[in-house]
């Protein structure tokens, strides 16, 4: 059994499960929206209407906003993902020679098209995933769109043998998605498997 290089869940032989693939292409679709968005918040916004800078004690406030003008000037997010085209490149076609540059969209828009042959042949898909999830954490912060946190929800209550073994993993999942546990895979769909997840939670757990 081999284990997804993100989660660790079970992956019959690849190296992301399905979810992190899924997960993976929506990033890679929302890297060139955040990175176009970076441009309207160049300029901070104003604390109130007509708000005056004086340059009194703290000396002349910087009119725009240097973390966002530091990653435009660096364009962190276009490279990354221009070097990761390139390995894949390598890698799956070895006789092929390296790609020129052609901007963020295009190099995402590649990737994602490669997405089920990374996630299955790449050895490094796990490393990309995580650099792709950093990526959009830090252009997110930047744009004021965290990055939504998982939810917490108990302990998975699946018996997992004919001994009556639970299976007792952490159960979490993001907003809006669906609750599958990530060990023994079980799905809970229903209103009526969810209470019955609460009902057989740990006292300590619920």
């Amino acid at each position: 059994m081999s284990a997804c290089e993100l989660c660790g869940g079970d992956t019959d032989g690849r190296y992301l499960c399905e979810r992190d693939t899924v997960v993976l292409a929506g990033r890679l679709h929302q890297l060139p929206v955040l990175d176009s968005e970076l441009s309207m918040h160049l300029v901070p916004a104003r604390s109130g209407f007509g708000e005056l800078v004086t340059a009194s004690t703290a000396g002349p406030r910087s009119p725009l906003n240097e973390g966002v003008l530091d990653q435009m000037q660096n364009s962190r997010a276009v490279e990354v993902a221009h070097l990761w085209r390139v390995d894949v490149q390598r890698v799956r076609w070895p006789q092929h020679s390296p790609p020129p540059p052609s901007g963020l969209a295009s190099d995402c828009r590649w990737l994602g098209m490669e997405l089920e042959w990374i996630a299955a042949r790449y050895p490094a898909a796990g490393d990309l995933a995580r650099e792709v999830r950093s990526l959009e954490a830090e252009l997110r912060s930047l744009v004021g769109d965290p990055v939504p946190r998982r939810q917490r929800l108990g302990l998975c209550i699946a018996v997992t043998d004919d001994k009556g073994t639970v299976c007792g993993a952490i159960l979490s999942r993001l907003p809006g998605e669906s609750l599958r546990c990530r060990w023994c895979r079980t799905e809970y769909r229903t209103e009526q498997d969810i209470l019955l997840l609460r009902h057989y939670q740990p006292k300590e757990t619920a």
